[in-house]
C-alpha cells in the first residue's frame, strides 16, 4: 500500500518525465516525417518540387519547436500546437504522395534531394535519440531544431527555384549538414544532461 507521500513522489516523477516524453516524441515524429519524404522521392511518388515544398513545412515546424523549447519544457498549449502542425504536415505528405504528380527517382536532381532528405532524417533521429537518452537538454534540442530548420529551408529554396537541385546547391546543403552533424555530436557529449 502506498502512502500519500509515495503518491506525491509518483506524481512528481510523472510531471518531470512528461515534457521529456513530449520533446522525444515530437523529435521522433520529425525524423519519421523526414523519412516519409525521402521514401516518396525514392519511389517517385514525390517530385523534387513537392518534396522541396514539404521541406519548407518541416522548416516551419522546426522553428516553432525551437521557439517553444528555448525556455524549457513546452506548455500543454505549445505541445498541442506542435501536434496540430505535425498532423497537417503528415496529411500534406500523404496528399502529395498520392496525387497524380510523379517524380523521376532516377534523375540526378531527385537523387541529390533524396540524399539530403535522408541526411535530415538521420540528423533528426540523432536528436530524438539524444532527447530520449537525456544527452540533450530542451535548450540544446531547441538550438539544433533551429539549425535543422535552416537546412530544411535551404532544401526548399534549392528545389523550388527551377524544380531541380543542382550540384552547387547540394554542396551548400551538405556543408550546412556537416556543421550540424558536428554540433549535434558536441552537444550530445557535453556535460549538460536533461
Amino acid at each position: 500500500m502506498l502512502s500519500l507521500c509515495g503518491l506525491g513522489g509518483v506524481a512528481a516523477v510523472q510531471a518531470q518525465t512528461a515534457p521529456t516524453q513530449n520533446a522525444a516524441s515530437d523529435t521522433q515524429r520529425d525524423a519519421n516525417q523526414q523519412q516519409r519524404i525521402e521514401q516518396g522521392l525514392k519511389s517517385g511518388q514525390l517530385s523534387t518540387r513537392q518534396a522541396s515544398n514539404l521541406e519548407q513545412r518541416e522548416a516551419n515546424l522546426d522553428r516553432t519547436e525551437q521557439r517553444d523549447m528555448r525556455n524549457g519544457p513546452m506548455t500543454k498549449a505549445e505541445n498541442a500546437q506542435i501536434q496540430r502542425m505535425q498532423n497537417r504536415d503528415s496529411a500534406a505528405i500523404y496528399k502529395d504522395k498520392h496525387d497524380a504528380i510523379k517524380g523521376n527517382p532516377n534523375s540526378a536532381s531527385s537523387r541529390r534531394l533524396q540524399a539530403d532528405v535522408q541526411r535530415n532524417a538521420n540528423q533528426e533521429q540523432r536528436l530524438a535519440n539524444g532527447v530520449k537518452s537525456g544527452q540533450l537538454t530542451n535548450r540544446e534540442d531547441a538550438r539544433m531544431q533551429g539549425r535543422q530548420a535552416h537546412v530544411d529551408h535551404m532544401e526548399h529554396v534549392a528545389g523550388t527555384n527551377n524544380g531541380r537541385v543542382g550540384p552547387r546547391e547540394q554542396k551548400r546543403i551538405q556543408h550546412a549538414e556537416n556543421r550540424n552533424s558536428k554540433r549535434i555530436y558536441r552537444v550530445k557529449h557535453n556535460a549538460a544532461k536533461r
